[in-house]
């Protein structure tokens, strides 16, 4: 049941105490939900500090760690969800394998002298993230019939990341698809950030893990495009 759903006008409560409860329970959901984001941001350094040395390795097991990242998202967060303690080991095994998977791309970056660069794009990402989700918290507007569209983009942006990795290997359309994909999830951070505040999701991991995946995604996609423009 969502948070909007459950009801709040008994008939031992007015409508003013309704409100207050509602607003209250909102707001406690989301400062929550912004205490495991920033968590999971943590876990996800953690784990990219700590395999640093090994980013041969990682590169070389790549698929092995996106495959485990992939069965954590769509088949361990389902199954831990509403068992506390159990979601939340669930939420930091996959920041933290995240992290993980980010090692070769950082590695290159810092072999390149480009350290700098990485907290540039984090610093960019920060602010960018910041304002999409005040921008969503505050508007009158209602983007909730954004999922579909969204998610069909997605489809069709993995699709042809897929095609240019495997086939293609245009830079141009590498190019060409990292900043749709930093658009698509400044796009998904407005979706994602009103739904929960209108009370879309009933846990709190689920929401931070949606926000997180937004961050992930438009800070490698910046931090892609940043290394593109240093190289011209």
């Amino acid at each position: 049941m969502a948070l909007y759903d459950r009801d709040y006008n008994s008939a031992n409560n007015v409508t003013y105490d309704s409100s207050i409860t509602t607003s209250t329970s909102s707001v406690a959901f989301m400062k929550k939900t912004y205490q495991l984001l920033a968590a999971s941001m943590v876990t996800a350094a953690a784990g990219a500090y700590v395999t640093m040395p090994y980013a041969v390795e990682i590169m070389q097991y790549k698929w092995f760690i996106f495959g485990a990242e992939l069965l954590i998202l769509f088949f361990g967060l389902s199954m831990s969800r509403g068992k506390p303690g159990l979601n939340l080991f669930m939420l930091f095994a996959f920041t933290f394998l995240s992290g993980v998977s980010l090692v070769p791309l950082l590695a290159r970056f810092i072999g390149m002298g480009g350290g700098s660069t990485i907290g540039t794009a984090f610093l960019m990402t920060s602010v960018l993230f910041g304002a999409l989700s005040l921008f969503a918290i505050n508007s009158k507007s209602d983007y909730s019939s954004w999922g579909k569209p969204l998610f069909i983009t997605l489809i069709i942006v993995i699709i042809a990341s897929l095609v240019n990795y495997f086939i293609l290997n245009s830079p141009i359309m590498h190019i060409v698809i990292t900043a749709g994909i930093l658009l698509l999830f400044s796009l998904f951070t407005i979706y994602d950030t009103q739904n929960i505040a209108n009370g879309a999701y009933d846990s709190e991991v689920d929401a931070a893990v949606s926000l997180y995946l937004d961050f992930l995604n438009m800070f490698t996609a910046l931090l892609q495009l940043l290394g593109i423009m240093e190289d011209d």
